[in-house]
């Protein structure tokens, strides 16, 4: 009978004891959560009606070459270089041209003198003529004379002037203020301008002219109604991470292009960056409105599927080191946005989406796959 007795108790104990180590699972076991982080938002994303991408593009740019053939002789710049307006990038070989002038001048000097002989023997006809010493056909014979330096100091300076006109074809000089881009020959290459042969180049540099900086977007033709001229935009540059550029638009090219059934819309930034260049590649948001100076400040934001409503109270959950805080809000507004600004998280932090009505401070949680 007493074995019979502790048989019982001891199925009791086991009994108290199982249960209580249930009970221990149940009430500190770790329960799973999904999870969304804490991310820097900005006013300007809740505003924006369409986004759309595109490149940033000089509107001003020129390939120079010389507009006479030869051997590349000098050649004054690099890439990176800035070049003013007239300046003197490069310059053909002009040996041959040098001594042509020179023989030009020469034949000028000899014009220069036999009209000087011809105007003397002129005017001496003349008084010779007056007093009866020599016929008319004389005289006409030094005013042919005359009339023939006079058209060979003419023709003389004209071939000079000619050979001027081609040392200044020889020289590239920068059309206006800009900067250079590339550098496609280099000295002792043959310069032919507009050829396409393999021994021989045509532009020598290519220039920018940085101010007329523009990004440039396609938009496809159904979304063209959301674009205005002058519309407020943030563009925002992938060589340039975290950066935020302000412009609007400047101009709606008049055209579609039919292969990708768009539109080119062309954005003007309000402030250039020298650190902006061309060909980088861009996001463009396009906005309803301009932005004013505190809505272009960033803030920290939760998504909306964390928020918890209990009465008139307000809060969400975040995970530090596995463990929950309860953190309150004092007002929610969703009205142009999907996320909420939120205080006393940092960037980064995660907090719990869709999360169930039995999590409390403290619980210990593990973040499930989503």
């Amino acid at each position: 009978m007493s074995r019979l007795i502790i048989n019982n108790w001891f199925a009791v104990l086991v009994a108290c004891m199982a249960l209580f180590f249930v009970w221990v699972w149940f009430f500190t076991k770790e329960k799973g959560v999904q999870v969304a982080p804490v991310v820097l938002a900005y006013p300007y994303q809740a505003l924006t009606v369409l986004n759309a991408s595109g490149y940033v593009v000089a509107q001003r740019k020129a390939s120079l070459s010389s507009k006479a053939s030869g051997i590349l002789e000098w050649l004054g710049v690099q890439e990176g270089s800035i070049v003013k307006k007239g300046e003197l990038i490069a310059q053909l070989e002009r040996d041959d041209l040098t001594a042509q002038l020179a023989q030009e001048k020469a034949k000028i000097g000899l014009a220069i003198a036999e009209l000087e002989n011809a105007t003397l023997a002129h005017g001496r006809s003349s008084s010779l003529l007056r007093k009866g010493f020599i016929s008319n056909s004389k005289f006409d014979d030094t005013l042919s004379r005359l009339n023939k330096a006079k058209a060979s100091l003419k023709a003389a300076k004209a071939s000079r002037n000619v050979i001027f006109a081609n040392f200044t074809q020889a020289e590239i000089r920068a059309p206006f203020n800009g900067v250079v881009l590339t550098k496609n020959a280099n000295v002792g290459d043959n310069i032919t301008p507009f050829s396409s042969a393999a021994n021989s180049k045509g532009a020598v540099v290519t220039i920018a002219d940085m101010s007329t900086l523009e990004v440039e977007v396609d938009v496809s033709e159904s979304s063209i109604s959301k674009i205005t001229l002058g519309q407020p935009v943030v563009v925002k540059l992938d060589a340039l991470v975290g950066e935020k550029f302000y412009g609007e638009v400047v101009r709606m090219v008049p055209t579609i292009d039919r292969a990708k059934a768009t539109r080119m819309i062309k954005i003007g930034f309000d402030q250039l960056d020298n650190r902006i260049l061309p060909d980088m590649s861009s996001k463009v948001a396009f906005l309803k409105r301009k932005l004013n100076e505190d809505e272009k400040k960033s803030f920290l934001a939760i998504t909306k599927e964390a928020i918890i409503t209990d009465g008139d109270s307000n809060y969400f959950y975040s995970i530090k080191k596995d463990v929950l805080k309860k953190i309150r809000i004092d007002s929610i507004d969703f009205t142009d946005s999907d996320v909420l600004s939120v205080e006393g998280v940092e960037l980064g932090d995660l907090v719990i989406i869709n999360p169930s009505s039995d999590l409390k401070t403290g619980d210990s949680v593990v973040v499930l796959e989503p």
